[in-house]
C-alpha cells in the first residue's frame, strides 16, 4: 500500500472529525453535508492522481 494512500485515508478521517464539529457549528443539514464530503472526495483524488507520475 502506498505510503501517500494512507496520508489521505488519515487526512480524511480528520477532516471528517473537523466537518462534524463545523456543521454543529453553523447547523448545516444533510444536502450541505454530503456536499462538502463529495467536493473533498475529489480533491483527494485529483491530489492523489497528481503524486501518481
Amino acid at each position: 500500500m502506498d505510503a501517500g494512500l494512507i496520508l489521505l485515508v488519515f487526512l480524511a478521517f480528520l477532516f471528517a472529525w473537523l466537518l462534524n464539529r463545523v456543521r454543529r457549528f453553523f447547523r448545516l443539514g444533510a444536502i450541505g453535508y454530503a456536499g462538502v464530503m463529495i467536493v473533498f472526495v475529489l480533491a483527494m483524488l485529483l491530489i492523489w492522481g497528481q503524486t501518481l507520475r
